[in-house]
């Protein structure tokens, strides 16, 4: 236990402490502790600077659009992969949709790239072999939360439907052979038997998914931005990246956050909450 204690201590709680940055003048020759006390300001210019709500848009319209395709999918799979008979075909399709989780983010937007070339890639030369026009995909503003949405998908989704494979297989066996008995089709046995043996994991996901909602990976995204897609990819990760190291605004940076931790926390309490009440299942 104690390599994984200590990991959290050092790099997660100690940390924690140079929270007070966000309420300081940060001065180098002073050092964090030694910086004078500023209170609320870094917050106020946040919340007064015109870029406030379009940060938190795209941030909460890229994060749920990823939770609402993204959570379904996975439990969809490994329903669909619980039915095959075929163990060739079943570890087939499991090593296919798993592989792409190893594939590094440099490496996925290098190939998104490639793909979506309007001069280059495959996509538009299908489209132009077909008679229409080339698109630059990464280049208009309306696509680009697509692209990263369905992209993740195609990515994770073979990993995260691992849990729920997992959880199926912890399902008693009797529940299948009391529904076969009852004259239960596929779809019931799915239905009455399935869904209700993975709805534990299922509702524990989702408490995290919702509880890490304002923090959307920051390297694809980061990684995809281009001027002309900005109005839609600047969140708020890339943007505390892009003021706090690249303008060197560390003030600024630690209060937006220390913003978006506290909203992630109490998007957690109260999904916990609701799942407790409504299904028993919750994370404490």
């Amino acid at each position: 236990m104690l390599p994984p204690i200590a990991y959290f201590v050092i790099f997660k709680y100690l940390p924690m402490a140079n929270a007070v940055l966000a309420f300081k003048d940060y001065n180098v020759i002073k050092g964090i502790w030694g910086s004078p006390w500023v209170g609320t300001k870094h917050f106020d210019l946040f919340f007064q600077n015109p870029a406030f709500f379009t940060l938190i848009k795209n941030t909460l319209y890229i994060s749920f659009f990823q939770l609402i395709v993204g959570f379904p999918l996975p439990i969809l799979l490994a329903l669909a992969l619980n039915e095959v008979k075929s163990v060739w075909f079943k570890k087939t399709v499991q090593m296919v949709t798993y592989a792409p989780y190893f594939i590094s983010t440099v490496v996925m937007v290098s190939i998104i790239m490639l793909f979506l070339s309007p001069r280059l890639g495959i996509v538009n030369g299908i489209a132009g072999a077909l008679g229409f026009d080339a698109i630059n995909f990464l280049g208009e503003p309306g696509l680009f939360r697509s692209i990263y949405v369905f992209s993740d998908v195609w990515q994770s989704m073979g990993y995260s439907a691992v849990i729920y494979l997992a959880a199926l297989s912890g399902i008693d066996p009797s529940l299948y052979e009391a529904a076969k008995v009852d004259g239960a089709n596929r779809f019931q046995k799915i239905l009455n038997v399935d869904l209700p043996g993975i709805l534990p994991a299922a509702v524990i996901i989702l408490i995290l998914s919702v509880g890490n909602i304002m923090a959307i990976g920051f390297e694809k995204i980061y990684l995809l931005q281009n001027p002309l897609n900005l109005s839609t990819s600047e969140i708020i990760s890339t943007y505390v990246y892009k003021m706090g190291l690249l303008n060197a605004n560390y003030s600024f940076a630690t209060a937006v956050g220390l913003f978006n931790s506290l909203i992630n926390l109490i998007l957690l309490l109260v999904v916990n909450t609701i799942a407790k009440r409504l299904s028993n299942t919750s994370l404490w």
